[in-house]
């Protein structure tokens, strides 16, 4: 990855916030790397070299800076300025795929070999995969230990390492001190974690969720609101709640907007600590926190078509998901029928088959209207859903698709490229194109993905063809997914038209 060095040392001079997170600097008289924000005096020019991530300044030996926190970043966009494979793999790594196996297997799920995927990375990222994970859990941990109250072993597990004793060593190599002086010179300052949940109950535990700004909270959650299923979702202008499956039991996770702030505010009761670090990134997946808008709106404001949309909604996202499979049977569920009517199937699925939400120490406030757990594909697969009311030839799509992803023969995950998942996913009968790009772009997080047959894009065009919309987007890549969302849901009268598919006949919502 090229970096213009003058421009970074400018972006440093004025401590330009839309720079943050796009590189580090790491400053040679003292050993540290930070964040072009950080408070601290601006070293001498000669002093600074720049770096594209923090696992290329920390392979190269700089440690983090107590100071600006490079934890507390936005963190880079994952397409920005990688290759399209290295894009995936940063996906998969951040889902932790180098969590519990190696650098060969994370190749391996991506088609390449292990060699050609190190190539990649130094010279897109700077740093190799094994280097990026460590980073990862690495600057992790130092946000638990600034922002959380647990124990020591509890941060060690909780993001993603493997014994004590190797969190311990780590922390110790990159901030020259032990965890517990890392924690007591936070209290100093007079920050800290807040205490954990009820005694004898499941842990409550508050993060901070950052991005670059602006970010249409509103927009977010009345999206996510709309589509909210029954029992498992709720989302308003003051929260998006929802239950979640992890390792160990059932668990209750709350995001809110921090107005003014940087960051959104996450809650979580969850059965344990383990795994909290998948998370993290799976919340960060789910509000689209990596998206950098100014990039996207400079590109797409560049179209006359989208352009009074883009000032209409800065900081426009990508809603994503918390699970693939409960996206891919939610976009099932919506072919032929309204957003309304979809969310009541929905509901009336989870109603018969979903698991009933047992929380440990009980439900949050507000939390209330909570009551089941999404099935597992496993469950669908086995299950009757002929009497949901469902056309049988839908039922049969659902069945179908969780028996797939069950045996691991369809991947939700970043494992293939975009057209490769749209392939895979229309082999499913009863998967059109449609549904298939919905799934890439909100579950999987391929920011070109882009339904060109839905009605509720055409209509927004003033009723152009798919054909003529497909040719259209062209000048929308590679943020094709971020033109959707502003079609649907920023027209310039406000209106919020519900995305919909003309495939094959059939209308999706």
């Amino acid at each position: 990855m090229r970096i213009d060095e003058d421009a970074c040392y400018r972006a440093l001079e004025t401590r330009d916030r839309r720079f943050d997170g796009r590189f580090f600097t790491g400053v040679r008289s003292t050993g540290i790397y930070c964040r072009p924000i950080c408070p601290a005096r601006t070293p001498k020019r000669e002093r600074c070299v720049f770096f594209p991530s923090a696992a290329a300044a920390q392979e190269a030996g700089y440690r983090p800076c107590l100071r600006c926190r490079p934890e507390a970043s936005p963190g880079t966009p994952a397409w920005l300025g990688t290759s399209a494979l290295v894009s995936r793999a940063l996906r998969l790594i951040a889902e932790g795929a180098l969590d519990d196996a190696d650098a060969p297997a994370l190749a391996a799920r991506l088609g390449v070999g292990e060699r050609h995927l190190r190539r990649l990375f130094l010279r897109h990222v700077g740093a190799s995969p094994l280097a990026v994970a460590q980073t990862r859990r690495l600057l992790f941990a130092k946000k638990l230990l600034d922002e959380t109250a647990l124990s020591m072993t509890e941060v060690a597990l909780s993001s993603g390492f493997s014994s004590v004793r190797r969190f311990n060593d780590a922390i110790r190599a990159a901030y020259e001190r032990s965890p517990r002086e890392l924690r007591k010179a936070v209290a100093k300052r007079g920050g800290g974690g807040e205490a954990r949940g009820r005694e004898g109950g499941a842990p409550d535990i508050a993060l901070r969720l950052p991005f670059r700004p602006p970010l249409d909270w509103g927009a977010l959650a009345g999206f996510l609101g709309a589509r909210a299923i029954p029992g498992v979702e709720s989302a308003g202008p003051g929260a998006y709640r929802r239950t979640v499956r992890v390792a160990g039991g059932h668990g209750v996770v709350e995001v809110r907007a921090a107005p003014g702030e940087p960051y959104l505010l996450a809650r979580l009761r969850l059965p344990g600590t383990e795994g909290l670090i998948h998370c993290a990134e799976r919340l960060r997946r789910l509000f689209d926190l990596g998206a950098d808008p100014d990039a996207i709106a400079a590109h797409l404001g560049a179209d006359p078509r989208l352009a009074p949309r883009v000032l209409a909604m800065p900081g426009v996202r990508v809603p994503g998901a918390w699970d693939g499979f409960e996206l891919a049977v939610r976009a099932i569920l919506g072919q032929q029928v309204s957003v309304r009517a979809a969310t009541q199937l929905a509901g009336r699925l989870v109603e018969r088959h979903g698991e009933p939400l047992a929380v440990r120490g009980g439900l949050p406030e507000g939390a209330e209207g909570l009551r089941f757990v999404f099935p597992a594909p496993e469950a669908l697969a086995a299950a009757d859903l002929t009497d949901l009311g469902l056309p049988r030839a839908r039922a049969a799509t659902i069945t179908a698709l969780a028996a797939r992803v069950a045996s691991g023969e369809v991947a939700l995950d970043a494992s293939r490229g975009l057209e490769e998942t749209v392939r895979a996913l229309c082999a499913v009968p009863g998967v059109g194109a449609w549904t298939a790009h919905y799934i890439a772009m909100r579950a999987l997080r391929e920011p070109d993905a882009f339904p060109a047959t839905d009605l509720g894009l055409r209509r927004a065009l003033g009723g152009v063809s798919g054909a003529d919309l497909a040719a259209m987007a062209e000048a929308w890549r590679p943020w094709r997914a971020y033109a959707a969302v502003l079609l649907w849901t920023a027209d310039a009268q406000g209106a919020r038209p519900a995305e919909t598919e003309v495939s094959n006949g059939s209308l999706a919502g």
